[in-house]
């Protein structure tokens, strides 16, 4: 496996600590990311996105969708029912499992659906009014202070 010098991010880049972090913690994991269950990560629009889990076999009061700290954490346990079974084949996985998406800043979860054993949670990123594109006037020399035009986006 590769490794990464992420020093001259550092040297080159000021508030962009987060983000060579998360880098470094992604190429120094050695630890095999657990495949169950599948998922999809769809983009939907310019600025939502879908992650729809594969839940077949969990009711909706077995599953668990919460976000904290820049994490959506969607979790379920099973309730023993299998008292008394005796399976030939045993083919559909039930068992306990814990997923978790790191979610970029002002992205937020606009909710969760559960229908034909998938889980739909619908993301959707919301950049403050402050941070987006602005036009700034640039004032002549007769002008002393520069005006702002609007606050409307450039793309």
């Amino acid at each position: 496996m590769r490794t990464f010098d992420f020093a001259p991010l550092h040297r080159a880049t000021v508030g962009f600590d987060q983000i060579a972090d998360l880098m470094d913690r992604v190429m120094s994991s050695d630890i095999q990311q657990p495949s169950y269950p599948p998922y999809n990560i769809e983009k939907t629009a310019d600025d939502a996105y879908r992650i729809s889990i594969a839940v077949a076999g969990f009711a909706e009061d077995e599953l668990h969708v919460e976000v904290k700290e820049h994490a959506l954490i969607v979790s379920a346990r099973k309730a023993e029912e299998d008292a008394g079974r005796t399976y030939l084949h045993r083919g559909i996985a039930t068992r306990a499992f814990e997923r978790r998406f790191t979610l970029a800043d002002h992205v937020r979860v606009d909710g969760a659906s559960h229908a034909d054993g998938m889980l739909h949670i619908d993301l959707v990123r919301e950049v403050p009014e402050a941070l987006k594109p602005r036009r700034i006037e640039i004032a002549s020399a007769v002008n002393s202070k520069p005006k702002e035009i609007s606050a409307s986006p450039v793309n």
